[in-house]
Protein backbone atom coordinates (compact mmCIF):
# COMPACT_ATOMS: atom_id res chain seq x y z
CA UNK A 1 0.00 0.00 0.00
CA UNK A 2 1.23 3.43 -0.80
CA UNK A 3 1.85 5.89 2.02
CA UNK A 4 -0.58 8.70 2.67
CA UNK A 5 0.77 12.24 2.73
CA UNK A 6 -1.93 13.32 5.17
CA UNK A 7 -0.39 11.08 7.86
CA UNK A 8 2.76 13.22 8.00
CA UNK A 9 2.23 15.58 10.93
CA UNK A 10 4.34 17.83 13.08
CA UNK A 11 5.80 16.44 16.29
CA UNK A 12 3.25 18.10 18.56
CA UNK A 13 0.04 17.54 16.60
CA UNK A 14 -2.33 14.84 17.90
CA UNK A 15 -2.88 11.54 16.15
CA UNK A 16 -6.32 11.91 14.57
CA UNK A 17 -8.52 8.83 14.31
CA UNK A 18 -12.17 8.29 13.37
CA UNK A 19 -14.85 6.72 15.57
CA UNK A 20 -17.81 5.55 13.51
CA UNK A 21 -20.39 3.90 15.77
CA UNK A 22 -24.17 4.36 15.85
CA UNK A 23 -25.43 6.03 19.01
CA UNK A 24 -28.97 6.12 17.61
CA UNK A 25 -31.06 3.83 15.41
CA UNK A 26 -31.84 0.17 15.90
CA UNK A 27 -28.29 -0.70 17.05
CA UNK A 28 -28.03 2.24 19.45
CA UNK A 29 -27.54 0.14 22.60
CA UNK A 30 -24.78 -2.14 21.32
CA UNK A 31 -22.87 0.44 19.29
CA UNK A 32 -22.94 2.92 22.16
CA UNK A 33 -21.06 0.22 24.08
CA UNK A 34 -18.53 0.06 21.22
CA UNK A 35 -18.21 3.85 21.38
CA UNK A 36 -17.78 3.96 25.14
CA UNK A 37 -15.13 1.25 25.13
CA UNK A 38 -13.22 3.19 22.47
CA UNK A 39 -13.55 6.49 24.32
CA UNK A 40 -12.37 4.97 27.60
CA UNK A 41 -9.25 3.55 25.95
CA UNK A 42 -8.44 6.88 24.27
CA UNK A 43 -8.77 8.69 27.61
CA UNK A 44 -6.52 6.17 29.36
CA UNK A 45 -3.84 6.43 26.68
CA UNK A 46 -3.88 10.23 26.68
CA UNK A 47 -3.74 10.40 30.49
CA UNK A 48 -0.68 8.16 30.34
CA UNK A 49 1.09 10.57 27.97
CA UNK A 50 -0.35 9.59 24.60
CA UNK A 51 1.64 7.77 21.94
CA UNK A 52 5.19 9.00 21.42
CA UNK A 53 4.25 12.08 23.42
CA UNK A 54 1.22 12.96 21.28
CA UNK A 55 -2.44 12.62 22.23
CA UNK A 56 -4.96 10.62 20.26
CA UNK A 57 -7.74 12.88 18.95
CA UNK A 58 -10.95 11.11 17.91
CA UNK A 59 -13.25 12.56 15.24
CA UNK A 60 -16.69 11.08 15.91
CA UNK A 61 -19.86 10.65 13.85
CA UNK A 62 -23.15 8.86 14.54
CA UNK A 63 -24.33 6.96 11.43
CA UNK A 64 -27.63 5.99 13.14
CA UNK A 65 -27.41 2.36 11.91
CA UNK A 66 -27.75 3.55 8.31
CA UNK A 67 -25.38 1.99 5.73
CA UNK A 68 -25.80 5.11 3.60
CA UNK A 69 -24.71 7.36 6.48
CA UNK A 70 -21.81 5.01 7.17
CA UNK A 71 -20.64 5.52 3.59
CA UNK A 72 -21.04 9.29 3.76
CA UNK A 73 -19.26 9.65 7.10
CA UNK A 74 -16.42 7.33 6.11
CA UNK A 75 -15.82 9.45 3.01
CA UNK A 76 -15.98 12.62 5.11
CA UNK A 77 -13.53 11.28 7.68
CA UNK A 78 -10.96 10.37 5.06
CA UNK A 79 -11.37 13.21 2.56
CA UNK A 80 -12.41 16.21 4.67
CA UNK A 81 -11.11 15.37 8.15
CA UNK A 82 -7.80 13.90 7.02
CA UNK A 83 -8.31 10.67 8.98
CA UNK A 84 -6.75 7.47 7.66
CA UNK A 85 -7.49 5.15 10.61
CA UNK A 86 -11.13 4.41 11.49
CA UNK A 87 -12.54 2.40 14.37
CA UNK A 88 -16.09 1.43 13.66
CA UNK A 89 -19.05 -0.62 12.47
CA UNK A 90 -20.96 -3.37 14.20
CA UNK A 91 -23.30 -4.90 11.63
CA UNK A 92 -21.79 -6.59 8.59
CA UNK A 93 -24.02 -4.42 6.40
CA UNK A 94 -22.27 -1.38 7.90
CA UNK A 95 -18.81 -2.84 7.34
CA UNK A 96 -19.65 -3.83 3.78
CA UNK A 97 -20.96 -0.31 3.14
CA UNK A 98 -17.67 1.42 3.95
CA UNK A 99 -15.21 -1.27 2.86
CA UNK A 100 -14.97 -0.08 -0.79
CA UNK A 101 -14.26 3.47 0.42
CA UNK A 102 -11.64 2.33 2.92
CA UNK A 103 -9.91 0.22 0.28
CA UNK A 104 -10.14 2.81 -2.50
CA UNK A 105 -8.75 5.54 -0.23
CA UNK A 106 -6.15 3.18 1.30
CA UNK A 107 -7.36 3.84 4.83
CA UNK A 108 -7.46 1.31 7.69
CA UNK A 109 -10.57 0.04 9.47
CA UNK A 110 -10.37 -1.57 12.91
CA UNK A 111 -13.51 -3.71 13.24
CA UNK A 112 -14.40 -4.85 16.79
CA UNK A 113 -17.47 -6.99 16.17
CA UNK A 114 -17.93 -10.71 15.84
CA UNK A 115 -18.95 -11.50 12.28
CA UNK A 116 -19.72 -14.31 9.85
CA UNK A 117 -16.19 -14.70 8.46
CA UNK A 118 -15.41 -15.40 4.81
CA UNK A 119 -13.75 -12.04 4.29
CA UNK A 120 -10.25 -10.64 4.14
CA UNK A 121 -9.12 -7.13 3.34
CA UNK A 122 -5.59 -5.76 3.66
CA UNK A 123 -7.28 -2.57 4.87
CA UNK A 124 -9.07 -4.13 7.86
CA UNK A 125 -7.90 -5.39 11.25
CA UNK A 126 -10.63 -7.73 12.57
CA UNK A 127 -10.70 -8.05 16.37
CA UNK A 128 -14.05 -9.83 16.95
CA UNK A 129 -14.67 -13.57 16.94
CA UNK A 130 -15.05 -15.56 13.72
CA UNK A 131 -17.22 -18.72 13.40
CA UNK A 132 -14.42 -21.08 14.47
CA UNK A 133 -14.13 -19.04 17.69
CA UNK A 134 -17.79 -18.96 18.72
CA UNK A 135 -20.34 -20.75 16.49
CA UNK A 136 -18.74 -24.18 16.46
CA UNK A 137 -18.16 -24.26 20.22
CA UNK A 138 -21.75 -23.17 20.83
CA UNK A 139 -23.12 -25.94 18.60
CA UNK A 140 -20.99 -28.54 20.34
CA UNK A 141 -22.15 -27.34 23.76
CA UNK A 142 -25.80 -27.47 22.70
CA UNK A 143 -25.35 -30.99 21.31
CA UNK A 144 -23.76 -32.17 24.54
CA UNK A 145 -26.31 -30.62 26.92
CA UNK A 146 -29.61 -30.14 25.07
CA UNK A 147 -29.78 -32.15 21.85
CA UNK A 148 -29.09 -31.97 18.13
CA UNK A 149 -32.24 -30.27 16.82
CA UNK A 150 -31.81 -26.52 16.31
CA UNK A 151 -34.29 -23.85 15.26
CA UNK A 152 -32.52 -21.04 13.35
CA UNK A 153 -33.98 -17.53 13.45
CA UNK A 154 -32.25 -14.32 12.39
CA UNK A 155 -32.60 -10.80 11.11
CA UNK A 156 -32.61 -10.61 7.33
CA UNK A 157 -29.14 -9.40 6.38
CA UNK A 158 -25.66 -10.76 5.68
CA UNK A 159 -24.48 -11.83 9.13
CA UNK A 160 -27.48 -13.98 10.16
CA UNK A 161 -27.78 -15.68 6.77
CA UNK A 162 -24.08 -16.55 6.64
CA UNK A 163 -23.94 -17.55 10.33
CA UNK A 164 -26.94 -19.81 9.84
CA UNK A 165 -25.33 -21.36 6.76
CA UNK A 166 -22.24 -22.23 8.83
CA UNK A 167 -24.39 -23.56 11.68
CA UNK A 168 -26.59 -25.60 9.32
CA UNK A 169 -23.58 -27.22 7.64
CA UNK A 170 -22.02 -28.11 10.98
CA UNK A 171 -25.28 -29.49 12.44
CA UNK A 172 -25.90 -31.65 9.39
CA UNK A 173 -22.30 -32.86 9.34
CA UNK A 174 -22.65 -33.95 12.97
CA UNK A 175 -25.91 -35.80 12.36
CA UNK A 176 -28.22 -33.15 13.79
CA UNK A 177 -31.34 -31.62 12.30
CA UNK A 178 -32.60 -28.11 11.56
CA UNK A 179 -36.17 -27.78 12.80
CA UNK A 180 -36.71 -24.57 10.79
CA UNK A 181 -34.90 -21.51 9.47
CA UNK A 182 -36.72 -18.19 9.66
CA UNK A 183 -35.77 -14.57 8.91
CA UNK A 184 -37.30 -11.36 10.22
CA UNK A 185 -37.08 -7.72 9.11
CA UNK A 186 -34.49 -5.55 10.84
CA UNK A 187 -37.34 -3.98 12.81
CA UNK A 188 -39.91 -6.77 13.12
CA UNK A 189 -43.41 -6.19 14.41
CA UNK A 190 -44.69 -7.98 17.48
CA UNK A 191 -46.96 -10.21 15.42
CA UNK A 192 -44.05 -11.36 13.22
CA UNK A 193 -42.03 -12.25 16.31
CA UNK A 194 -45.03 -13.94 17.92
CA UNK A 195 -45.48 -16.20 14.87
CA UNK A 196 -41.87 -17.37 15.21
CA UNK A 197 -42.34 -18.06 18.93
CA UNK A 198 -45.51 -20.02 18.18
CA UNK A 199 -43.62 -22.04 15.56
CA UNK A 200 -40.86 -22.79 18.07
CA UNK A 201 -43.47 -24.00 20.56
CA UNK A 202 -44.95 -26.22 17.83
CA UNK A 203 -41.67 -27.73 16.54
CA UNK A 204 -40.05 -28.17 19.99
CA UNK A 205 -36.35 -28.04 18.99
CA UNK A 206 -33.61 -28.80 21.50
CA UNK A 207 -32.47 -25.17 21.31
CA UNK A 208 -32.99 -21.97 19.34
CA UNK A 209 -30.00 -20.42 17.58
CA UNK A 210 -30.84 -16.73 17.31
CA UNK A 211 -29.11 -14.14 15.16
CA UNK A 212 -31.91 -11.60 15.60
CA UNK A 213 -30.25 -8.27 16.40
CA UNK A 214 -31.23 -4.83 17.66
CA UNK A 215 -34.55 -3.98 19.24
CA UNK A 216 -36.23 -7.03 17.73
CA UNK A 217 -33.95 -9.36 19.65
CA UNK A 218 -35.04 -7.90 22.96
CA UNK A 219 -38.73 -8.29 22.12
CA UNK A 220 -38.07 -11.85 20.95
CA UNK A 221 -36.69 -12.82 24.37
CA UNK A 222 -39.68 -11.19 26.12
CA UNK A 223 -42.19 -13.05 23.95
CA UNK A 224 -40.29 -16.32 24.40
CA UNK A 225 -40.65 -15.94 28.18
CA UNK A 226 -44.29 -14.87 27.93
CA UNK A 227 -45.06 -18.03 25.92
CA UNK A 228 -43.90 -20.15 28.85
CA UNK A 229 -40.94 -21.66 27.00
CA UNK A 230 -38.30 -22.86 29.47
CA UNK A 231 -34.60 -22.06 28.86
CA UNK A 232 -33.64 -24.89 31.21
CA UNK A 233 -34.78 -27.38 28.59
CA UNK A 234 -34.81 -25.25 25.40
CA UNK A 235 -32.58 -22.17 25.59
CA UNK A 236 -32.08 -19.38 23.10
CA UNK A 237 -28.42 -19.63 22.14
CA UNK A 238 -26.84 -16.49 20.70
CA UNK A 239 -23.55 -15.01 19.57
CA UNK A 240 -24.70 -11.43 20.14
CA UNK A 241 -26.85 -11.19 23.30
CA UNK A 242 -24.69 -9.45 25.90
CA UNK A 243 -25.15 -7.97 29.37
CA UNK A 244 -26.49 -4.64 28.10
CA UNK A 245 -29.40 -6.21 26.26
CA UNK A 246 -30.07 -8.63 29.13
CA UNK A 247 -30.33 -5.56 31.37
CA UNK A 248 -32.72 -3.87 28.92
CA UNK A 249 -34.95 -6.97 28.59
CA UNK A 250 -35.01 -7.69 32.32
CA UNK A 251 -32.60 -10.25 33.77
CA UNK A 252 -35.42 -12.28 35.29
CA UNK A 253 -36.74 -12.97 31.77
CA UNK A 254 -33.37 -14.24 30.48
CA UNK A 255 -32.13 -16.67 33.11
CA UNK A 256 -30.73 -19.78 31.47
CA UNK A 257 -30.25 -18.44 27.96
CA UNK A 258 -26.78 -18.84 26.42
CA UNK A 259 -24.25 -16.65 24.63
CA UNK A 260 -20.95 -17.67 23.05
CA UNK A 261 -18.36 -14.88 23.23
CA UNK A 262 -14.72 -14.25 24.15
CA UNK A 263 -15.63 -11.93 27.04
CA UNK A 264 -18.14 -11.65 29.86
CA UNK A 265 -17.90 -9.04 32.61
CA UNK A 266 -18.09 -11.78 35.24
CA UNK A 267 -14.56 -12.97 34.38
CA UNK A 268 -12.64 -12.87 37.64
CA UNK A 269 -9.19 -11.86 36.45
CA UNK A 270 -7.14 -8.77 37.35
CA UNK A 271 -7.40 -7.35 33.81
CA UNK A 272 -11.17 -7.85 33.68
CA UNK A 273 -11.72 -6.40 37.16
CA UNK A 274 -9.68 -3.31 36.25
CA UNK A 275 -11.64 -2.82 33.04
CA UNK A 276 -15.04 -3.23 34.71
CA UNK A 277 -14.09 -0.79 37.48
CA UNK A 278 -12.76 1.80 35.02
CA UNK A 279 -15.78 1.49 32.73
CA UNK A 280 -18.29 1.90 35.56
CA UNK A 281 -16.34 4.75 37.09
CA UNK A 282 -16.50 6.57 33.76
CA UNK A 283 -20.03 5.70 32.60
CA UNK A 284 -21.94 4.95 35.79
CA UNK A 285 -22.05 2.24 38.45
CA UNK A 286 -25.02 0.55 36.79
CA UNK A 287 -23.46 0.41 33.34
CA UNK A 288 -23.44 -3.01 31.69
CA UNK A 289 -19.94 -4.06 30.64
CA UNK A 290 -20.04 -6.20 27.52
CA UNK A 291 -18.04 -7.96 24.84
CA UNK A 292 -18.81 -4.99 22.57
CA UNK A 293 -17.22 -2.48 24.93
CA UNK A 294 -14.30 -4.82 25.63
CA UNK A 295 -13.37 -5.48 21.99
CA UNK A 296 -13.55 -1.79 21.13
CA UNK A 297 -11.47 -1.00 24.21
CA UNK A 298 -8.65 -3.46 23.65
CA UNK A 299 -8.33 -2.69 19.93
CA UNK A 300 -7.62 0.97 20.70
CA UNK A 301 -4.89 -0.12 23.13
CA UNK A 302 -3.55 -2.53 20.53
CA UNK A 303 -3.57 0.25 17.94
CA UNK A 304 -1.59 2.48 20.31
CA UNK A 305 1.07 -0.22 20.65
CA UNK A 306 1.22 -0.63 16.89
CA UNK A 307 1.40 3.14 16.39
CA UNK A 308 4.29 3.39 18.84
CA UNK A 309 6.10 0.74 16.77
CA UNK A 310 5.28 2.32 13.41
CA UNK A 311 5.71 5.95 14.42
CA UNK A 312 3.24 6.81 11.68
CA UNK A 313 -0.41 6.51 10.67
CA UNK A 314 0.68 5.32 7.26
CA UNK A 315 -1.64 2.39 6.55
CA UNK A 316 0.94 -0.19 5.49
CA UNK A 317 3.37 0.67 8.28
CA UNK A 318 0.58 0.47 10.83
CA UNK A 319 -0.67 -2.90 9.56
CA UNK A 320 2.87 -4.28 9.55
CA UNK A 321 3.34 -3.13 13.14
CA UNK A 322 0.06 -4.73 14.25
CA UNK A 323 0.69 -8.18 12.75
CA UNK A 324 1.80 -10.60 15.44
CA UNK A 325 1.26 -7.98 18.14
CA UNK A 326 -0.07 -9.42 21.39
CA UNK A 327 -1.62 -7.65 24.37
CA UNK A 328 -3.30 -8.71 27.61
CA UNK A 329 -6.90 -7.67 27.08
CA UNK A 330 -9.66 -7.97 29.70
CA UNK A 331 -10.64 -11.26 28.04
CA UNK A 332 -7.04 -12.55 28.20
CA UNK A 333 -4.22 -12.74 25.66
CA UNK A 334 -5.18 -11.37 22.24
CA UNK A 335 -2.93 -11.40 19.17
CA UNK A 336 -3.38 -10.22 15.59
CA UNK A 337 -2.73 -13.13 13.28
CA UNK A 338 -0.01 -12.45 10.74
CA UNK A 339 -1.74 -14.59 8.11
CA UNK A 340 -5.21 -13.04 7.99
CA UNK A 341 -5.32 -9.88 10.19
CA UNK A 342 -7.94 -11.39 12.51
CA UNK A 343 -7.53 -11.76 16.27
CA UNK A 344 -6.69 -14.83 18.30
CA UNK A 345 -9.39 -14.88 21.01
CA UNK A 346 -10.47 -17.38 23.66
CA UNK A 347 -13.96 -18.85 23.13
CA UNK A 348 -16.31 -19.00 26.11
CA UNK A 349 -19.96 -19.86 26.69
CA UNK A 350 -21.99 -18.01 29.30
CA UNK A 351 -25.38 -18.71 30.85
CA UNK A 352 -27.49 -15.69 31.82
CA UNK A 353 -28.14 -15.25 35.54
CA UNK A 354 -30.80 -13.44 37.58
CA UNK A 355 -28.20 -10.73 38.30
CA UNK A 356 -28.00 -9.79 34.62
CA UNK A 357 -24.55 -11.28 34.13
CA UNK A 358 -23.29 -14.51 32.59
CA UNK A 359 -21.88 -17.48 34.47
CA UNK A 360 -19.15 -19.01 32.33
CA UNK A 361 -20.11 -22.65 31.82
CA UNK A 362 -17.37 -23.53 29.34
CA UNK A 363 -14.17 -22.00 28.01
CA UNK A 364 -11.41 -23.07 25.67
CA UNK A 365 -8.06 -23.97 27.15
CA UNK A 366 -6.41 -21.08 25.33
CA UNK A 367 -6.86 -18.49 22.60
CA UNK A 368 -7.65 -19.98 19.19
CA UNK A 369 -6.19 -19.03 15.84
CA UNK A 370 -8.80 -17.26 13.69
CA UNK A 371 -9.89 -19.30 10.68
CA UNK A 372 -12.37 -16.97 8.95
CA UNK A 373 -12.78 -19.25 5.93
CA UNK A 374 -13.08 -22.44 8.04
CA UNK A 375 -10.25 -23.95 6.05
CA UNK A 376 -8.23 -25.70 8.75
CA UNK A 377 -11.10 -26.67 11.09
CA UNK A 378 -9.00 -25.55 14.07
CA UNK A 379 -12.05 -25.93 16.28
CA UNK A 380 -11.73 -29.74 16.22
CA UNK A 381 -9.03 -29.59 18.89
CA UNK A 382 -10.60 -26.70 20.81
CA UNK A 383 -13.50 -28.52 22.40
CA UNK A 384 -13.23 -30.37 25.69
CA UNK A 385 -16.24 -31.18 27.82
Amino acid sequence: MAGQSRTSRSDNEPWRIGLLFSRSGIMELVETEHFRGSALAVEEINLAGGVLGRDIEPVCYDPATSPDLYRRFAERLIVEDGVSTIFGCCLSSERKAILPIVERRNALLWYPSLYEGFEYSPNVIYTGATPNQNSIQLAQYLFAHYGKSLYLVGSDYIYPRESNRVMREFVEREGGTIAAERYLPMEPGEEQLRRVVDDIRRTRPAAVFSTVVGRGSREFYRLFHAAGLDPATMPIASLTMAEGEIQAIGPELCVGHLTSAPYFSSLDTPASRRFVAAYRSRFGAGSAVTMYAEAAYFQIHLFARALARAGSLDTQRLVDAALGLEIEAPQGAVMIDADNQHAWVRPRIGKATAEGEFAVVWEARQSIKPDPYLVNHAYDDAWTE
